[in-house]
């Protein structure tokens, strides 16, 4: 080897070692930098944060982002509270303002029904009657939705028994599949999950009411546990009258209503409500059916916080 040899090796080996300290000091600067910007996004997560005076221009570039970032998320937050509580105050007045002229429509109608009256009179009373029943259920199923979606209401999952759950569920609906002739079968479950007894008891009413209402009666409909590593599956299956696939997205949309149901009682908020207790709770509902084949509808409730 010549001397111009040994000059290209160790220019090589210069090169080499001189590009080694660059990516090192690179690689260390990038980790102080990245450290710098997590520790402004604790501080800011914390609720502490205080923007300073830094050498990198890039880091103080997003530093002063991130600083007027946060100080548009504190606006935008203020803002929602503030229309929360306007929220939360109309609600409140139409509850007020409604329940009483409700109560006593429903009041004075049933007053009326205990008279002799003309038949035709007694038919009016009838429908009277009825719309103000439905009338007092919309209004609750609504101020119920609004208090729900506000935050309002607040869903407190904890651990409890399905079974106790799915008992009450269908203690409560008792009545209205016995006038129509219907049977609900439980099967028994020694499965446990979490979530809030009392909002999940009206989700699943929600869900078998509007099995009963489209399913003929001397029909059934079945409520069984599946449990898994994640989540516990209930399953509420019926015989009724099915939904059509394209509809099967829409059915849990607040007020939808299918054309084949349209001489079906309901306003079309049962199944809306039933879904939004349950995401809240961590949990999501899926549906399966065939017109003429019935529907399952599949409720997963997470088995831990």
């Amino acid at each position: 080897m010549n001397t111009l040899d040994y000059a290209c090796i160790g220019i090589a080996i210069a090169a080499v070692f001189v590009a080694a300290i660059v990516i090192i000091f690179y690689h260390q600067r990038t980790k102080k930098t990245l450290k710098k910007i997590a520790d402004m996004l604790d501080t800011a997560i914390n609720g502490s944060f205080a923007q300073g005076v830094f050498d990198e221009s890039a880091l103080s570039a997003v530093e002063a982002k991130l600083a007027r970032y946060l100080s548009i998320c504190a606006v935008s937050s203020q803002n929602l509270l503030a229309e929360k509580d306007k929220i939360k105050g109309l609600i409140s007045d139409i509850s007020h303002q409604t329940k009483t002229p409700i109560a006593n429509i429903l009041l004075y109608s049933q007053l009326l029904s205990e008279h002799e009256l003309p038949e035709d009179c007694t038919v009016c009373v009838q429908a009277l009657s009825a719309q103000a029943e439905k009338l007092n259920f919309l209004i609750s199923a609504l101020v119920k939705t609004s208090r729900l979606e506000t935050g309002i209401i607040t869903v407190l999952p904890k651990p409890e028994a399905l079974q106790r759950l799915l008992d009450e569920a269908r203690e409560q609906i008792r009545p209205k599949a016995e006038a129509k002739g219907i049977f609900v079968v439980l099967e028994d479950t020694q499965s446990s999950a979490y979530f809030d007894l009392k909002w999940t008891i009206e989700a699943v009413y929600n869900i078998l009411d509007n099995a009963i209402k489209y399913t003929a009666s001397g029909g059934s409909i079945t409520l069984k546990v599946l449990p898994y590593e994640l989540f516990c599956r209930i399953d509420i299956t019926d015989n009724g009258m099915g939904i059509a696939e394209e509809e099967q997205s829409k059915i849990f949309t607040r007020f939808y209503r299918s054309g084949a149901a349209v001489n079906q009682e309901g306003v079309g908020l049962g199944l809306f409500l039933a879904r939004e207790i349950v995401s809240a709770e961590g949990g999501y509902i899926k549906v399966s059916s065939q017109p003429g084949s019935g529907s399952t509808f599949s409720i997963f409730l997470p088995r831990e916080k």
